[in-house]
């Protein structure tokens, strides 16, 4: 039997994973994921790059045949790729700059078939439009420490939803995988979606 095993510490990814019904193993990539390797690079290539180093990461410690899903994501907004803010003042001043703005949330994708040896990569996008937010709201958010540590500073999925008011595009993705996305990548494989569930 194929385990699935997902390469991120993210709660939200396991999250989507266990909604639709597929249980994986997780073990941490541990890639550093703000090295200045990085730096020079679009937020989409960024976003590609750190989740083929992810899935690639945990590779070696799988047993038996599996499918490793590693996946990364970023805010692009205007023109660059904004990370996770990390402390206090940087995600107040980021909640600040996306008050009543848009931008674009790139998640990218990697999965690995370790049995034929064969991996797709994809990057879903996702256009977020942010309404006004008050200083006071922002305070109350950044004070909860939820946006820390999450790409853009924000969540669809937690106590920022309620400031997120529109979006273009698939909202797993932007929580920070795209299901329909993955089950693209696993047909391409050579497997089905029925394949991985409850597993």
């Amino acid at each position: 039997m194929t385990q699935i095993i997902l390469a991120s510490s993210s709660p939200s990814r396991l999250r989507l994973l266990e909604s639709a019904g597929i249980r994986p193993i997780v073990k941490v990539s541990e890639v550093d994921e703000e090295s200045e390797e990085f730096a020079s690079l679009s937020p989409k290539e960024l976003v590609s790059r750190l989740a083929i180093l992810k899935a690639h990461a945990v590779k070696n410690d799988a047993s038996g045949p599996s499918l490793i899903i590693g996946c990364d994501s970023t805010f692009e907004f205007n023109g660059k790729s904004l990370g996770k803010p990390i402390t206090r003042e940087f995600a107040i001043l980021r909640s600040r700059e996306l008050s009543g703005k848009i931008g674009y949330l790139h998640t990218g994708h990697c999965l690995i078939d370790t049995k034929s040896g064969k991996e797709e990569h994809r990057v879903s996008t996702a256009q977020v439009e942010f309404a006004l937010i008050s200083e006071q709201e922002i305070l109350d958010y950044v004070d909860s420490g939820e946006p820390l540590n999450v790409a853009g500073g924000f969540t669809l999925d937690g106590l920022s939803a309620p400031f997120i008011k529109r979006i273009e595009g698939d909202p797993s993705g932007i929580i920070g995988l795209s299901l329909p996305l993955l089950r693209e990548m696993v047909i391409s494989l050579g497997y089905s979606w029925l394949d991985i569930k409850n597993t």
